[in-house]
């Protein structure tokens, strides 16, 4: 889930000088109109690692934008008085009214990730004090508000140099603790416990946004970015819904309405100059295999799948493995090479498309469950689950509310799969844009192929960084410890089709050494 933050993005200082006026104008801007409109509360949450700049990124907001209209809470133990009330009393105490912004650091979160951390508390204990948090969040938002949160992100490596930095500068070594440095001792737990965390409380209307917090100009950008269009989206949000509604009065101040029309204008939108780094684009997509090392490996690798699947059928053990991918990606090529080392009678090839009327008068998941296989056989997913955050999401088809919720209720299902004692397989076979044209000019020449490319394929290849950001996301937010994704890279057909057989060998060895 936090390789996604540990790319190395940077924002030049150059660069920084040129957005951080314009972003501080537009935020300064939205404050106001915050304020005039007075409908709607802003709670931004930060959250993560130690060092991860979550204090300075505060700072620097709170030198963006008008300090008198913030409310900063960061909370420490419980206080006597805090201890004779619920829990939740000191942050319903501290909530921001409408038309103000309010900065939580060591929110309700901290306590819940800490306790795990330490052994305090089981997985169970932890889920149920989770759920906690999505009840109140939900309850915040129904009501009007606009939550943001944000995971500031290091590597155990970064983290530890930042301390090191720290450490040897006189005037800032105070900043580094031994209890610092006893949670960097801990990296590895808090990160299955924030991986979790985020896993079950990334929803519609409370959403995560990890964030790489090496760089203090890149994480300062990225925040303000992201913070300026949450609140520009809910304040037209709350325009509109304002404006249709007969029961309240249909004109509003000038003054208030041209702050608002000011601050939701594009015309000073600030670019996209963030460096447009990712996951797939980090891939090393010239792997290759010779053609008889790969007759070689594929003979051996599917001799062992055969040996591994007829053990899994005696002890009742299913596999799913899920296919996603750009067109022409070759995934289809990798399910014939994986299927072909299975008896016919124990596995099912499941190619999913648009949702039929039946489908679309159900939950989305619904049409997933109904064909979850019995215990022992293998169900392949041609596309899958996850056209809910892909193609649904790129091309309108759910609204940014569904989306964004989807990837927890994904997380969920697939959660539920796992702990039934299911395997589960998920691969994203990349291709690069160049070869995917090279294998669609291939297909238009080759009359036996032609049939499977579609106007539509051409048209999606038209989109191909809108879906390869969609797929980043994916990634960032799907790829838990149990269940990750794994990346092929898949120009070099032979490669791929080796990486995935023997990915499915190595997941049904381990389930079945601890079946």
């Amino acid at each position: 889930m936090f390789s996604t933050a540990e790319l190395g993005q940077k924002l030049s200082k150059k660069d920084y000088k040129a957005i951080e006026p314009i972003l501080r104008e537009e935020l300064l801007q939205l404050q106001r109109a915050l304020l005039q409109q007075d409908r709607t509360a802003v709670i931004i949450v930060f959250a993560g690692v130690d060092g991860g700049g979550k204090g300075e990124t505060v700072q620097v907001l709170n030198a963006w934008m008008d300090a008198r209209w913030l409310i900063n809470r960061a909370y420490r133990e419980h206080s006597d008085e805090e201890r004779e009330r619920p829990e939740y009393w000191r942050y319903w105490r501290d909530l921001p009214p409408r038309g103000r912004i309010g900065l939580f650091l060591s929110s309700w979160y901290s306590r819940p990730v800490l306790d795990r951390v330490y052994g305090a508390t089981s997985v169970a204990e932890l889920d149920e004090r989770l759920d906690r948090i999505v009840s109140f969040e939900n309850a915040l938002a129904e009501d009007g508000a606009l939550i943001l949160k944000f995971w500031m992100h290091l590597s155990k490596a970064k983290q530890k140099a930042r301390f090191k930095a720290l450490e040897s500068d006189r005037l800032l070594s105070w900043q580094v603790t031994e209890k610092d440095w006893d949670h960097w001792r801990r990296y590895e737990s808090f990160m299955e416990a924030a991986e979790r965390t985020i896993m079950r409380t990334n929803t519609g209307k409370a959403a995560w946004n990890i964030i790489e917090g090496a760089d203090p100009n890149f994480r300062s950008i990225a925040v303000g970015k992201i913070i300026r269009d949450g609140i520009r989206k809910s304040l037209e949000h709350s325009a509109t819904t304002t404006a249709s509604d007969k029961s309240l009065p249909r004109s509003i101040d000038d003054a208030d309405q041209a702050a608002t029309d000011q601050a939701t204008s594009p015309q000073d939108h600030v670019g996209d100059a963030l460096p447009s780094t990712t996951l797939l684009s980090k891939l090393n997509m010239s792997l290759t295999l010779a053609k008889e090392d790969y007759k070689a490996k594929l003979r051996k690798h599917q001799g062992k799948l055969n040996l591994l699947h007829r053990e899994a059928m005696a002890k009742g053990t299913s596999t799913i493995v899920v296919f996603e991918g750009p067109d022409a990606a070759g995934k289809g090529g990798a399910i014939r090479r994986l299927i072909a080392a299975i008896d016919p009678h124990n596995y099912q090839v499941l190619p999913f498309s648009a949702p039929t009327d039946e489908e679309r008068a159900r939950h989305y998941l619904w049409r997933f469950w109904r064909h979850l296989s019995r215990a022992g056989d293998v169900t392949v997913f041609d596309r899958s689950w996850y056209g809910r955050v892909l193609v649904e999401r790129v091309e309108g088809f759910a609204t940014e509310p569904e989306w964004r919720r989807a990837y927890a209720e994904i997380n969920d299902f697939e959660e539920q799969l796992i702990e039934h004692g299911i395997v589960l397989a998920k691969f994203w076979v990349h291709i690069s844009k160049d070869e995917q044209l090279k294998r669609f000019k291939e297909r238009e020449a080759t009359p036996h192929k032609s049939w499977k490319l579609t106007e539509e394929d051409w048209r999606n290849r038209e989109r191909w960084d809108d879906y390869e950001s969609a797929a980043h996301d994916l990634v960032q937010y799907t790829s838990t410890r149990g269940s990750p994704w794994v990346l092929v890279e898949g120009n070099s057909k032979y490669f791929a089709r080796i990486k995935v057989v023997q990915t499915v060998c190595d997941y049904l060895e381990k389930a079945l050494a601890k079946a």
